[in-house]
């Protein structure tokens, strides 16, 4: 079973959040149609990256992990190694 760590974007004002779900688009609809109390004043999401971890353990890490880092700039910068394949945390 695949389960991932995602990062969505507001429309809104750009801020982000972090989550991991099993179901990434069946997660953003929910996000979207305000279900989840902390991203429900920000909406519309979308999704800017989706990491596929091989256990919820592994997905759970990962958003730690994002979630310890303090700027805006380091998620960024994690994600850019992530698309061009370049080790990293989680």
């Amino acid at each position: 079973m695949k389960f991932f760590t995602y990062i969505l974007i507001s429309e809104v004002d750009e801020s982000y959040y972090i989550g991991q779900t099993q179901d990434v688009e069946k997660r953003l609809k929910r996000h979207n149609a305000g279900r989840n109390r902390s991203t429900s004043a920000k909406r519309p999401w979308k999704l800017l990256y989706a990491k596929t971890c091989s256990s919820r353990s592994e997905a759970i890490k990962i958003e730690s992990y994002l979630k310890s880092l303090k700027k805006r700039k380091a998620v960024l910068d994690w994600i850019d190694k992530q698309i061009r394949g370049v080790a990293q945390p989680g």
